[in-house]
Order: C-alpha cells, then structure tokens, then sequence
C-alpha cells in the first residue's frame, strides 16, 4: 500500500515544500540555501533550480494549472517563476515579516499571501501590486486558501481563530474559535459549503458555510494535524498528521479508516490516480510516499478501535440530494494572463529588481517532457498521466529503485499493511485548454479590417474558367467604400480639429463637453486617452460629465473602448471615491458655504452614477478571460458601493 523514497533536496536545511494538487506529479521546495527546486515525484534528479531570494525560503504555491510557482521569504518578499519559460515574472514587496502562506485565485491573476506579521495581503500578479490588505488576525498567518468559485478567502493562524472574507467587500464574515491551539492547514470542500480546519490541537473540525456553525469535531490523532485533503469527489476528508493518515465523514462524525504510516511529520498531500502522494521533511532530505486509495475503507466507521462495515446513510432531503448549496464554479481557465493578453516580460524596474534571479534547468529532459508540450503541436493522442506501479503483494525485500542515482536513498517500507513500488516514470497530461472568445468584442488586436471582405479584391471564375480582371474593374473593386471612408475620417478630423482648439486654451473641461457634445465615442477615446496619460488633470468636474460616456464605452462591442473606459474609471475612483465618500457622510456645515454645497452636489451626481456603472461592472465581471478578469477588479474597487 506504500512505499518511500528519500533524495537529498537541498544542500541546507529545508524550509518548506509544497505538491502540485492538480497533477500529484510535480513537488517544489524551498530551502535555507534561499533556493526553490522543482521535481518530478519518484525521479532522484532536479529538474529546474530557481534563485533571486536573498534569505530562507518559507512557504511555496503552485497555481492551478502548475506553469507557475510562487516563493515567500524570510525578508517578507514574494518572487514569481514562470515555469514554462524558465523566468521569473514578478517581485512582489511588502510584506515587514517573514511570509509563511500563499494560495492563487482560481483565476490564476490574483495571489493572497499571509506574514508573521499578522497581515493578508491580496496581490495583482499582472500588475506587480498590492490590491488589498486584510487585518483581524492577532499572530501569523499559517495557511490560506480561496474557496472554489474564488469569492472566498480562508485563513488560519496561530492566534487558533480561523476567518472567513470576502474578497468583493474586502471584510471579514466570519470567525471560527473552537480550536484551542494554533491552527495549522484550512480547505473548502470542493462542492459544498464546507470549510475543513487541522490544528496543533489534535482536531480537525468541519464548518458550514451557509449557517457559519461547526458540524463535525474529530479527535483521536496521534499527533498535530499538519495537512487535510478532501476526496475529489467530497466523500470524505483525509488527516495527515504524524504516522498516521485518518479519513473522515461527517453528519454524523465517524472514522471510516486509520492506517499507519512511517512519513514523520507530513507536510502535504495530493491525490493522482486514486493513489495519495504524500511528502515529508527532515533537514535537508525530502521523502515521498505513495498510498493505494483503492485499499483504504471510504464507507463504515471506527468506533472504540473497531471497524464496521455497516454504512451510515447519510441524511437526504426529499429530493434525494444534498441539502447543502455547491459552489458555482468559475468558468475561466486558470492561466494567468496578462492585460495584453500575452506573456508579459519584466519591466525596466523588474529587470532591475530581479537582476540576481535566474531558473537554472538542471535536467533538460525531464524540463521538456513536463513543461514543453503544452506549447508543442500534438499529431496523435497525448500521453495520459500512468499510475504508480501497485505495490507487490509479497516481494517484500526487492528495491524501491533498480538503479538509485548518487543522491537517492531507499527507504525500507514497512510489513504491516506496506508494500513495495517499483516507480515508473511520471508524464504529466497535456493540459488542452480552449479560450474561449468573448461574444460581441471586436478585438483591438486584429489580422482583418472589420468588414472588409478579401474576396470583393480577387477575380471571380466565370464558367468554372478563371476570367483576367481588367484595370478598370480591378480599381473599381480597391475603391469600393474608400469614398465613404474618406467622408468619415475627414469628419472625425474635424471634430479632433475642434477639440484641439479649445484644448490649446488650457480649458479642458470645456473640451472634454465639446467632445462628449459631438455624439461620437471615437471621438471622447481619443480625449480620454490623452487625459490618463496625465491622471492630475482629473478634476471632479470632469468626472460629472464623462461618467455616463464611461458607462457606454464599458459596454461597448469594441476592445480598445472597453479598455479605455475600465482604464478611465479605475483613475477616478482611485482619485476621488475618498472625496465623495467623505463629503456625502459629512455632518451638515453651520451657515451658508456656497463652495461646499457645490462640491457636495457634484459628489452627490458622481455617487449616482457610479451607483449605476457598478450594476454594468458587476454583470460584465462575470465575462470570461482577460475582460472579465479586469471588471473583477474594478468590482473590488467599487466594493463600498454594493453595500
């Protein structure tokens, strides 16, 4: 049922180590060599080293398509890889304490990062910036996790307090105190509203996220619970605490099977082909486990130290389903994409920050077969991910390995419920992904004029016989529409003549009126992008008159509109939502202030609108890909006005 392998994975001490959840296959660690290294499981050899940390590196996250890898630090500093192009991506500072959790947005754009110095932090990994800070905890910060449709952030700490925010309002929902020590690992059940809880305590709790109450306490374990997963399919909950893995049920709590292990303190768990890959630490040596699901007990219960096999049934509502609401699930995929929609390099100040960093590949092999084809062109089926080799039922004195590498040490399993694994090697999927295209945009970035047909310029076959275009006809066919075109630039040029003139007076609130006046969005971009090339020339009289063109351009079928006006209104909120906010809470001034009741009225006009751009963000954050992703941001943003 299991089998071990250890391989010395750092030249110090390791510091910390996470599995990919999504393949089982990928495992990267840290160290206080201040390195991140990134295996295959079962193979001896590193295949990719990554550097740029100047001290300890305390806690590492894949994203969920694992091309990504994020590290914190002991200084507080986060860097981000990009694994299939072997770069670092991002530096991310902030952060006065040692960083000792991470998880990514199931959209894959944002990052949430938790510190010893208590604080949650939300980051913009396209961005390169902080979008919101979370306070309440009291102690560090040991592990945080998004709940499967990303609205949610969990936390625990050492404080012995779980929490539960939401991300749109950007406070605190809730908090859960029953543990009595510090907590250590948290996670949402995949379907249901349920959020899992291990702690120092010996506990592992279970809550219910629609009624905010806890449903199920499980003690027994032999040791501090440091990691939890749930069964893909929710069934029951896995504990891994010292020796020993436990799997649970609840409504009502019973143990369906404990089975002891020789993996020390376990730091992390993943589920590959109905085979749990576990992994564990001690110095600079790193193990890996590998246990059979398939000989695990998922039905019956413990009690007292005895196995039933009787089920528990458990309760159904009328309809025969789970009274429990499931998560709707984002529809996106989880590649990070940048605002340009491609692969961003770093910046000038990027490349300044990160001029020590580097992904040194050190197994060129491994490299191409795991990250490599998903950017290759696959002719014939791709390679499906094979399980590990079922441990053998009575050869119990073979090799975990036939020819170990110098860095490999075999581990004898243990007799009892143990078998052995003759590991084979690992290839991880193809993950294919179709993005899909967002319906009515006309992209800014385009190969063919919009409607322009090519055809209308090639000769037409006349009795299935390839007729020879004349030049008169052939110049006809170029010229067709060009007047019509001609008309609408030399308009346009005008109405920017017009715009120009008045500009050169220094009134640009007149301007920006003149444009808005002449009923043309080409027109008002054009304006708009020469005013956010310079953001003090916002003013809170430019804001009354532009909000309602912002509201058409955000629901606009042209991309470079849509841009200009989410661009647009992330400029004014940031500028002045502190001002409207502030001037319409203001208690009512003593006597006549003429300059006070005017600021007052145009925060009251600007609140309105806002009020009604929020209703638009708010149904196009639900798009799918990089547009959605950019109202989602600006939905954080105006989060004070859905309350």
């Amino acid at each position: 049922m299991l089998a071990t392998v250890e391989i010395v994975a750092h030249s110090s001490n390791v510091s910390s180590l996470v599995l990919g959840k999504a393949s089982g296959r990928l495992l990267a660690t840290g160290g206080e060599d201040c390195r991140v290294n990134i295996w295959a499981v079962s193979k001896p050899n590193c295949i990719m080293s990554l550097t740029g940390h100047t001290s300890p590196v305390e806690c590492i996250q894949f994203n969920c398509s694992e091309e990504r890898v994020v590290a914190g630090s002991q200084s507080g500093s986060l860097r981000l890889w990009d694994l299939e192009a072997a770069k670092i991506l991002r530096t991310l500072m902030g952060h006065k304490a040692s960083v000792c959790s991470l998880d990514f947005h199931p959209m894959g754009e944002y990052l949430a990062s938790g510190s010893v110095d208590s604080n949650i932090k939300l980051w913009d990994v396209r961005r390169k910036g902080c979008v919101f800070r979370y306070k309440g905890h009291t102690q560090a910060v040991r592990c945080l996790a998004f709940s499967p449709d990303g609205k949610w952030l969990a936390s625990a700490s050492d404080d012995s307090t779980v929490k539960l925010w939401d991300l749109i309002a950007g406070k605190m929902i809730t908090e859960f105190t029953s543990h009595t020590s510090a907590v250590n690992v948290v996670q949402f059940h995949p379907n249901e509203y349920l959020l899992a809880s291990g702690s120092a305590d010996r506990t592992v709790k279970l809550w219910d996220l629609e009624k905010f109450n806890m449903i199920s306490s499980s003690e027994g374990e032999t040791g501090v619970v440091r990691s939890i997963l749930f069964n893909p399919d929710g069934s029951c909950l896995y504990s891994g605490s010292e020796n020993t893995l436990r799997v649970y049920g609840w409504e009502p709590d019973r143990c369906f099977d404990v089975v002891h292990v020789g993996w020390g303190k376990v730091s992390d768990l993943a589920i590959s082909n109905n085979q749990m890959i576990a992994v564990s630490y001690s110095q600079n040596n790193v193990s890996w486990y590998v246990v059979d699901l398939n000989r695990v007990k998922k039905s019956g219960s413990v009690i007292q130290g005895l196995i039933q096999d009787k089920p528990i049934p458990a309760p159904t509502s009328a309809l025969g389903t789970t009274l429990r609401r499931n998560y709707e699930r984002p529809t996106t995929s989880c590649t990070g994409q940048d605002p340009e929609g491609e692969r961003r390099s770093p910046s000038s100040e990027d490349e300044k920050e990160d001029k020590e960093s580097s992904a040194e590949i050190t197994n060129p092999e491994d490299y191409k077969e795991i990250f490599q084809p998903r950017s290759a062109i696959s002719r014939t089926p791709p390679k499906r991910t094979e399980p590990f080799t079922a441990p053998l039922e009575h050869s119990f004195s073979e090799s975990v390995l036939e020819k170990p590498g110098p860095a490999v040490k075999i581990v004898t399993p243990v007799i009892d419920r143990v078998g052995q694994l003759k590991v084979t090697s690992p290839s991880r999927p193809v993950v294919t992904t179709t993005k899909p295209k967002p319906t009515g945009i006309i992209l800014s970035t385009r190969n063919e004029p919009i409607g322009l047909n090519a055809g209308d310029f090639l000769s037409h076959a006349r009795n299935a016989k390839a007729s020879v275009m004349g030049d008169e006809e052939a110049l006809a066919q170029i010229r067709k529409g060009h007047d019509t075109m001609c008309v609408m630039l030399t308009s346009r040029y005008k109405n920017l003549d017009t715009v120009r003139s008045v500009w050169a007076s220094g009134d640009v609130k007149t301007s920006l009126d003149s444009a808005v006046s002449m009923n043309d969005l080409s027109i008002v971009v054009d304006v708009l992008n020469i005013i956010n090339r310079k953001p003090s020339l916002w003013k809170l009289d430019l804001c009354t008159s532009i909000l309602t063109q912002i509201e058409e351009l955000l629901q606009s079928k042209y991309e470079s509109y849509v841009q200009t006006g989410c661009i647009s209104l992330k400029l004014i909120l940031k500028r002045f939502w502190p001002l409207i906010s502030d001037t319409l809470t203001a208690p009512p001034s003593v006597g006549v202030d003429i300059t006070r009741e005017e600021r007052h009225r145009k925060c009251k006009a600007c609140y309105k609108q806002l009020k009604n751009l929020s209703n638009v963000v708010k149904n196009r954050a639900e798009q799918v890909g990089r547009h959605g992703s950019t109202f989602k941001e600006l939905q954080l943003l105006m989060a004070p006005l859905y309350c």
